[in-house]
Order: structure tokens, then C-alpha cells, then sequence
């Protein structure tokens, strides 16, 4: 079980890995945009984060292309979207990259959105659930697709408190659009 580490405040933070991409000839993956399904399953989970009423105060979101245009089709389905930081250093990180990148966040900020690319985002949900609602651990284990979300809970202070083992995945999910 996840200790509540004095009692504070819930946190969430909700991954969400971009939508799926195009393979473009002469496009350097940096600059990918995302592939028609992509376009619609993107939208699906801002739809998906709105029902599930996980949507952030604060997105963190890779600079690559595929992934800010996840974000803004995303955020497009909220009445009001939050502010996003698009951040270069997410682009390709790994797990260590990542907390960081959490640990830096205001402790203002009760649901953070996380959005950028594997494997990082399936090792970090990894690392980071010390426990799991259901099969949500197992499901992430197998395979974190493309718009997959991914959202952990953990009480205590700061997000710079935030340690691996420390937070319960609650639920995975991968929306997807219809064509």
C-alpha cells in the first residue's frame, strides 16, 4: 500500500504518450507529425481526461511535433485549457530526465499532464506505481500504446517529493477516435 507521506494533498500526474505518428521520407523525427488515426485518437483522450475528471492544472509537453500536436488537439475538447510548458529536454527522456522535469513543478499544481514519447513514459509510470488499481499495472507492463494515459496518485508534499515506488497507478487507459 502507498503511504501517505504525512497526509498532504493528492497529486496526480496523468502520462499521456503521444498519438500516433506519420513516418514522413526526408523528416527528421523531431519534426514527425502525427498520422490520421493519430488525429483522431488525440482528441479522444482530452475526451477521455475530461470524463475521468483528471484534467491538469499544468501540462509539461515534449517539443517534438507529434507530441504538441497530441497536446492541442487534446486540450481542444476542454471548455479551458491549462497552460503548457513545452519542454525540449522531454524529447527522448528517460526516466531520471523525467522526475525532473516533475520535481521542478510548483507544488501549486495538484494534476500535472505529462505528455511525450516511449519508452520513457512507460518506464516512468513503471518506476514510479508502487501499487496499482486492478490489472492497470500489469496492462502497462505489456504495452503502453500510442494515447495511451496513464494516471498516478500519490499524498505528501511537493512534487519534488514525488519518489519511485511512491504513487498508485489508478488507471490506464487508450482512447481511441473513431474513423
Amino acid at each position: 500500500m502507498i503511504p501517505r507521506a504525512g497526509g498532504g494533498p493528492l497529486r496526480r500526474l496523468v502520462v499521456l504518450r503521444h498519438a500516433k505518428s506519420a513516418r514522413p521520407p526526408d523528416v527528421a523525427d523531431h519534426e514527425r507529425p502525427l498520422a490520421p488515426r493519430g488525429r483522431r485518437d488525440a482528441p479522444a483522450a482530452g475526451r477521455v481526461l475530461a470524463e475521468s475528471d483528471c484534467l491538469p492544472d499544468l501540462a509539461l509537453c515534449s517539443t517534438a511535433v507529434r507530441a504538441r500536436q497530441t497536446w492541442q488537439l487534446a486540450s481542444a475538447q476542454w471548455a479551458t485549457p491549462a497552460p503548457v510548458r513545452y519542454d525540449h529536454e522531454l524529447y527522448g527522456a528517460e526516466v531520471p530526465e523525467l522526475l525532473a522535469a516533475v520535481h521542478a513543478v510548483a507544488p501549486e499544481v495538484e494534476t500535472l499532464l505529462l505528455v511525450g514519447h516511449n519508452p520513457g513514459l512507460e518506464e516512468l509510470v513503471l518506476a514510479l506505481a508502487g501499487d496499482a488499481v486492478g490489472d492497470t499495472l500489469d496492462r502497462v507492463r505489456v504495452k503502453f500504446p500510442t494515447s495511451a494515459v496513464a494516471v498516478l496518485a500519490a499524498h505528501g508534499g511537493g512534487w519534488d517529493a514525488l519518489r519511485p515506488g511512491a504513487a498508485l497507478l489508478t488507471e490506464m487507459l487508450v482512447p481511441r477516435g473513431k474513423k
